[in-house]
């Protein structure tokens, strides 16, 4: 039995398929090393589940035939002898998002990752699910975007909302979870709330604070703008004043989180000062919320302090408190260098969020949460 437990999702090939990502190549195996090595998997509270890959139906759930069915042909592409062609690049297969070997194997094993924690969920089986090797947020219907071949978040939420009539979903990664928020802008049955940070030139250039959904989803999209520099003090204030208020409105019945990693000191495409400790009120105040949750991956690019990341909000989840000492046994104990600590310090870079702005911000939100009418 699950119940009471947290469920962690683990399978081989959902560690080996993300190790050979072109812009993350071994990322998962830090990730996992690190939580094994801090005993997490073993604690009495957690019960650790094998994932099953989507089949190509879970996958045309979301995403278009054509868009399926091109990363299926392409499945056993060879970059030595094969050519990229006009239509690869019309469905975002380069540049960032690279073709490469059983592309459609890594589609089916992602999706299934998050798809298997959903109907654990929806099932009642349990209450909590983490799946740190999901949360592909920029993967659009019928394209890749941003690293993002196949979007598992909306696959996943799109399975609970049989389940869910409300469901909420946070993004906590420094890029605006656009795929997710393109997905259901015109639904009112799930709400996108995303923090990111929103610069000129900045990917993907969209969440702006007037963007709000559309149709029948309008104030259902709410988006929260981040100015450069974004450090623990602002991102916990705006985090504790907006997510009440929006659930407060919305009252969801379950709870999908995306915690990229990219906003943490140290990241060199997010830029930003955040540290661990500035995830712990976002965390904390889901889990009080005492709804059923998945959490996901993300972002992050400086590999060690991802994992520092996912290893520490797992212990957040699980209740466990860790030695701020990296265990000396980690495989990759010399990545953590030079501290060789769990913990971070918080970048210098200019918070250019002033009081001002960041009252905007929140005054904005509530107007939007004002319009919000429950769906039954």
């Amino acid at each position: 039995m699950l119940s009471g437990k947290v469920v962690y999702i683990y399978k081989k090939e959902l560690i080996e398929h993300c190790n050979k990502l072109p812009s993350m190549e071994n990322r998962a195996s830090l990730v996992q090393d690190l939580i094994m090595n801090y005993k997490l998997l073993s604690h009495p509270n957690v019960s650790v589940v094998e994932s099953s890959d989507a089949s190509q139906e879970a996958l045309k759930s979301f995403h278009s035939t054509d868009y399926v069915d091109l990363l299926k042909s392409l499945n056993y592409f060879d970059s030595s002898l094969d050519n990229i062609e006009e239509k690869h690049l019309e469905y975002g297969l380069a540049y960032d998002c690279p073709i490469f070997s059983n592309i459609y194997d890594f589609a089916t094993c992602i999706a299934g990752g998050s798809l298997s924690a959903a109907r654990l969920l929806a099932a009642e089986k349990c209450r909590t699910v983490i799946n740190w090797f999901g949360g592909w947020h920029h993967a659009q219907r019928d394209s890749a975007s941003g690293f993002c071949y196949i979007n598992d978040i909306v696959i996943a939420i799109q399975f609970m909302s049989k389940t869910f009539s409300r469901i909420l979903y946070v993004d906590l990664d420094i890029h605006h979870g656009d795929g997710v928020q393109n997905a259901f802008e015109y639904s009112n049955k799930i709400l996108t709330l995303s923090f990111h940070k929103h610069c000129a030139g900045f990917f993907p250039n969209t969440g702006g604070l007037k963007d709000i959904g559309k149709g029948r989803g309008q104030y259902y999209s709410i988006n929260i703008p981040l100015m450069d520099g974004v450090g623990d003090k602002t991102f916990t204030k705006v985090f504790e004043e907006v997510f009440p208020m929006v659930c407060e409105s919305y009252k969801p019945q379950a709870v999908v989180v995306q915690c990229g990693a990219d906003g943490l000191n140290g990241d060199p495409v997010g830029q930003c000062n955040l540290t661990l400790k500035g995830f712990d009120g976002c965390i904390q105040a889901i889990l009080a919320c005492d709804l059923p949750r998945l959490f996901l991956g993300g972002g992050g690019y400086n590999f060690p302090n991802t994992a520092r990341l996912w290893t520490h909000l797992t212990s957040l989840i699980i209740g466990e408190e860790l030695d701020n000492d990296i265990p000396g046994d980690t495989k990759y104990f010399c990545d953590y260098a030079p501290s060789y600590e769990l913990h971070i310090e918080e970048g210098r870079k200019k918070d250019c969020n002033t009081p001002d702005y960041i009252k905007t911000v929140i005054n904005t939100v509530r107007s939007h949460c004002s319009e919000i009418c429950l769906v039954e």
